[in-house]
């Protein structure tokens, strides 16, 4: 054999060793697979479990969260409509008061030119009454003057402004 032959026959094993090697690994096979696969096939179930409990915890949580963000949206859509009805009553209110202090007002405006109405009448009437008493006295005089002499007699002068009073009355 030539020398570059034996170097390579140095990395290549025996057929025995290769065999026992074979049967070594063949039980180091079946030990594990019956003893340590179990163990670990356990845990990597036990890891299983926990991560499919918490993607269901999650999702459940995630599935309330959603029904909160409902029922949060329906309670906030709720009190923008009670809060829409709420100014449209105040409004309401608002525009019945206004109403009302208008109306008061008006009443109070006519009461106030009733009165001041009367007050007119009952101060025309006073002035009328005193013209009339004036007229009555100026036509006395006139009449005294006219007649050439005074009319003494108070019977006399009440007739005659009477009578004079009530032909100012026919003629209006």
């Amino acid at each position: 054999m030539t020398l570059a032959e034996n170097g390579i026959n140095l990395f290549i094993p025996e057929v025995y060793d290769i065999v026992w090697s074979l049967v070594i690994l063949a039980v180091i096979a079946v030990f594990f697979y019956k003893f340590f696969m179990p163990k670990f096939q356990a845990i990597f179930d036990e890891r299983t479990a926990k991560i499919e409990g918490g993607i269901a915890k999650a999702e459940q949580a995630q599935k309330e969260a959603a029904e909160a963000k409902a029922k949060y949206e329906s309670q906030l859509s709720n009190a923008r409509v009670e809060a829409a009805k709420i100014r449209d009553d105040a409004r309401a209110e608002a525009s019945h008061i206004v109403a009302d202090a208008r109306a008061r007002a008006e009443a109070d405006a006519a009461q106030i030119t009733a009165n001041a109405q009367r007050s007119l009448e009952s101060q025309q009437q006073q002035a009328l009454v005193s013209l009339k008493g004036e007229v009555g006295a100026l036509a006395t005089a006139l009449a005294g003057k006219i007649l050439g002499a005074k009319l003494q007699d108070s019977d006399v002068q009440s007739s005659m402004i009477d009578s004079m009073i009530a032909d100012l009355d026919a003629k209006k």
